[in-house]
C-alpha cells in the first residue's frame, strides 16, 4: 500500500493562525466551521501558527486522519490573507510553501542564452 493523496486531491489552506496545540479533532472541526468544508471529502488542509515557522496537514484518507507537521528551522512561511479564509493551491505551490519560499511570486534563476 503506497501512502500519500491521490493526483485529484486538492490542497486548501486556511488563511490566517490557528493555535497549533490542537490536534486531529480540532483542526477537523476547524474545517467545518472556519472553513466551511468536509474534513473527510480526502482534500488537504493545510494551517499555520501565530509564529509562523510552524504548519500542520490535516488529510483523510479514506480510513482514518494523518496529520502532518512541518517546522522551519529559518524563516516563516509565507501565508495568504483571504476575505473567504481559505485559498486553494497547485501541488507545485505547496511545495514552495512548505520549502519556505514565497510560493506567489517563484523566480526564475536560470535561463538558457544559447540552443547550441
Amino acid at each position: 500500500m503506497m501512502i500519500g493523496p491521490k493526483s485529484n486531491v486538492r490542497v486548501w489552506v486556511a488563511c490566517g493562525m490557528v493555535d497549533m496545540r490542537k490536534g486531529i479533532h480540532s483542526l477537523a472541526g476547524t474545517v467545518q466551521e472556519k472553513l466551511q468544508a468536509n474534513p473527510f471529502n480526502g482534500h488537504i488542509f493545510i494551517f499555520r501558527g501565530r509564529q509562523g515557522s510552524l504548519c500542520k496537514a490535516l488529510w483523510w484518507d479514506g480510513n482514518g486522519f494523518c496529520l502532518l507537521t512541518k517546522r522551519l528551522e529559518r524563516g516563516r512561511f509565507v501565508w495568504p490573507q483571504t476575505e473567504d479564509g481559505k485559498l486553494s493551491l497547485t501541488w507545485s505551490q505547496l511545495s514552495l510553501l512548505l520549502d519556505g519560499f514565497d510560493w506567489r511570486q517563484p523566480v526564475e534563476t536560470w535561463k538558457p542564452t544559447r540552443a547550441a
